[in-house]
């Protein structure tokens, strides 16, 4: 069964109530059947061959992580590391076989081992150290991830060609990442049902005190069961950093949510004793189609968190229901109801073909849509500068006649790569892609390539890969204007500090290169610090304030975009604009408005309305079968107290 195997209570007879105890002893297979009727009723784009596999694709490195926590959560444990390792184990694999030279295959042994010893740091800390395993793997989240940073200095690093095809597809049409999941789901378990370790896994999950008395040997078999959750962390970097052509140091940032919700939505028990490999398969691949139907139908990524968050709340009420119904969890691994098992698997394959072969039926005769179809990706919608490009490109899709889906990868290069193949699978006429990460999205345009579909980079390049159109600013000569503008209002000499963006981020690279060389001329600018702060405005006034203890005579600021510049202002108080002189980047309304006010000496904007107008025309002309030009500049522009009243963006 997806979930724990249960036995009936006896008494319990009838078609109605045979019925009722399978969908409840099998809550999580439900709700992905129902899950995939529904998204076939309502979109047409769900139901194909392509956008099947994309689900596979999608699930498998969430899979992957939630198998190894599986064994945790089995013996009531906790590991919100994952996602951290998986970055750091991809690092070093990239860094050790391109920076260093060293063969690929010693730096895959590599790559596994940095997952098994940060796994057996967390086991230590936790079965010797006494360490809650909430706090252990808490901490090294951080260090996994503040050691990926360091390694590649917050820059993507070029994948081996010959890992890479991890990413790739078996005779052109099955992906590998899916059968990694399957291979890995095959070894969960057998470990969690044929093995040793499996079955004490269970007995210090249903009860620790009572496990050792019975002469378990608890605090190695603790730090065995985290060993494994890091190296099937690895294998999950390994197999992400495959899609990406790239190893990312923000890679699977918050994976291990999603991988601990694949795990309780597949009926295990966070208190412990129960979990199967099989539901956590099912956990994840409910996340993966809701993620996919949901971007198809076009909802809103604010809403998707929330449709998410709902779904882990309900699978844990049902979880608790069918408990009180009187259904008794079996450890996995003690026989019984392996042909019952069968049986619902079969049941539930023979109802998912009926039920969805009879609602493909409502989109067969459909009339298709006059209007030209469009994707955007933006990379995120937590600055206001992106809000303003996707505000944009409605307005002008709505001018043009354009029918635009607009999707957000929250500045995760893996999500924005799931919402391409999606576009691509749902074969939509045009695409405009604003990169989380240039390398990053090669794969995903080169497939949408593939398919006929023209792609439009908007404000960042994609690299290794053809697009029809650049349409951007250039972020390094805008750069170069924010460390002129700042040097000559300091007179050519001056003491300032930098923020820089998110680390890893081209436009933050980009950014800082600018600063870089625009301060080259003007010697008598001295930089006291550069620190990142996230492109965030909350970070901006916790860094500037931690900056002035340090230098406190600090007279001039330069911020790589107008968020992290509005919090350094908050930090200067009545400095600002007074005695340091702050220079921000982008034009977002706050910062136009805080340079009317005098607090903001300039903000380097883009003219984000120019940008997208142009993206979106020259999509509209690319469907359309006309030359477009391959490269398109927006200036950017200093925008001062002096001329933002003329400033329209």
């Amino acid at each position: 069964m997806a979930t724990d195997t249960l036995k009936n209570t006896p008494g319990a007879g009838g078609a109605t109530s045979g019925l009722r105890r399978l969908l409840l002893d099998n809550g999580a297979l439900t709700a992905l059947i129902v899950l995939v009727v529904a998204l076939s009723a309502l979109s047409g784009d769900f139901l194909t061959t392509d956008n099947l596999l994309n689900v596979g694709v999608q699930a498998a490195v969430t899979a992957v992580l939630a198998f190894g926590v599986t064994f945790v959560i089995v013996s009531a444990g906790i590991d919100l590391s994952v996602g951290s390792v998986a970055a750091l184990s991809a690092t070093v694999l990239a860094w050790s076989a391109t920076s260093h030279g060293v063969p690929v295959v010693l730096a895959v042994v590599l790559s596994v081992a940095t997952g098994i010893v940060a796994g057996l740091v967390n086991g230590f800390l936790i079965a010797y150290g006494k360490l809650p395993p909430f706090i252990a793997t808490l901490a090294m989240l951080s260090v996994a991830r503040g050691l990926a940073l360091v390694i590649s200095g917050g820059s993507p690093i070029p994948f081996p060609d010959s890992v890479s095809h991890l990413g790739d597809t078996l005779g052109g049409w099955l992906p590998v990442p899916v059968l990694v999941m399957v291979v890995m789901g095959l070894a969960a378990a057998v470990v969690l049902g044929r093995t040793y370790i499996g079955r004490s896994m269970y007995a210090i999950g249903g009860n620790e005190e009572a496990a050792r008395l019975s002469g378990l040997r608890v605090k190695k078999q603790k730090l065995a069961i985290y060993a494994l959750s890091g190296l099937f962390a690895a294998i999950a970097g390994i197999v992400l950093a495959s899609r990406l052509s790239s190893a990312q140091p923000q890679a699977a940032d918050g994976y291990e949510l999603d991988a601990i919700a694949a795990v309780v939505i597949g009926g295990a028990s966070l208190a412990g004793g129960t979990g199967k490999a099989s539901g956590t398969l099912i956990g994840a691949l409910i996340l993966a189609v809701l993620r996919n139907g949901l971007n198809l139908l076009n909802v809103s990524a604010f809403w998707q968190q929330v449709v998410i968050g709902v779904v882990i709340a309900l699978a844990v009420l049902l979880d608790t229901v069918r408990r009180k119904a009187g259904a008794t969890p079996v450890a996995a691994g003690t026989g019984g109801g392996k042909g019952r098992q069968a049986g619902t698997y079969a049941l539930a394959a023979v109802v998912t073909v009926a039920v969805v072969g009879a609602t493909s039926f409502l989109h067969g005769g459909s009339a298709a849509s006059t209007a030209p179809r469009m994707g955007l990706s933006l990379s995120t919608l937590n600055n206001p500068f992106f809000v303003q490009i996707r505000a944009g490109a409605q307005a002008e899709a709505k001018k043009r006649g354009v029918d635009l889906t607009v999707t957000d990868a929250q500045n995760d290069a893996s999500q924005q790569a799931n919402q391409l193949q999606n576009f691509t699978s749902s074969g939509l006429g045009a695409i405009i892609v604003n990169p989380v990460d240039s390398d990053a999205a090669s794969n995903s345009v080169k497939a949408a390539d593939k398919a006929r579909i023209p792609v439009i980079a908007v404000d960042r390049g994609v690299n290794k890969a053809a697009v029809n159109a650049l349409v951007a600013s250039d972020n390094v000569a805008g750069g170069e204007l924010a460390a002129r503008t700042v040097a000559e209002k300091l007179g050519g000499s001056g003491k300032i500090v930098i923020l820089q963006g998110q680390a890893g981020t081209s436009a933050a690279r980009e950014r800082a290169e600018g600063f870089a060389k625009g301060l080259k001329a003007y010697p008598g600018i001295q930089v006291l610090a550069q620190q990142p702060a996230d492109f965030d405005r909350t970070k901006g006034l916790d860094v500037m304030s931690n900056l002035l203890q340090a230098h406190p005579d600090v007279q001039g600021v330069i911020a790589a975009n107008d968020e992290m510049a509005l919090g350094a202002i908050k930090a200067l108080g009545s400095k600002a604009g007074r005695s340091v002189q702050v220079v921000g980047f982008d034009g977002t309304p706050d910062g136009l408005t805080a340079v009317k006010g005098g607090t903001l000496y300039a903000s380097v904007a883009q003219q984000p309305s120019q940008l997208v107008r142009i993206a979106v025309d020259n999509a509209l002309r690319a469907v359309r079968g006309k030359k477009v030009e391959q490269t398109v500049k927006v200036p950017v522009k200093v925008v001062t107290k002096d001329n933002v009243a003329g400033f329209s963006g």
